[in-house]
C-alpha cells in the first residue's frame, strides 16, 4: 500500500479464496503458504465480492475482525475511508483501460 504522501507499507497476507471476477478473500493472520504470523497488528479477514448489477457491478467489501476492539480500532484509524479510496482508485484504473474489463 502507498499512503497519499508516498510512504510504502508492505502487508503480508494469505489468500484463502480467489474466484476470478467474482470473489477475493484474504487474511492477515497468516502469511503466504498458510504460515501463522505473530501478533502486533489488528487481525482480520477481508472478503471482496463483485456481482453483476444492471449495467454495472456491485462491489462489496467486508472486513471480519477477531473482536469488537479490533473493529473499533480500525474504524478509528480511517479504515472505511481507506477502503473507499481503494474503490475510487479501482474505478479510475477501469476508466483508463489499465485494467481490462471482462466481457
Amino acid at each position: 500500500m502507498r499512503s497519499p504522501e508516498g510512504e510504502e507499507n508492505t502487508h503480508l497476507c494469505c489468500y484463502l479464496e480467489v474466484v476470478t471476477g467474482r470473489k477475493l478473500v484474504w487474511t492477515n493472520t497468516m502469511a503466504p503458504g498458510y504460515r501463522p504470523v505473530d501478533a502486533g497488528f489488528i487481525p482480520f479477514t477481508a472478503v471482496i465480492t463483485f456481482e453483476p448489477a444492471g449495467g454495472g457491478t456491485k462491489y462489496t467489501a467486508r472486513a471480519i475482525h477477531k473482536d469488537e476492539s479490533g473493529r473499533k480500532t480500525h474504524a478509528d484509524m480511517g479504515f472505511h475511508e481507506g477502503w473507499g479510496t481503494c474503490l475510487d482508485q479501482l474505478v479510475e484504473l477501469l476508466k483508463t483501460g489499465a485494467v481490462k474489463k471482462k466481457s
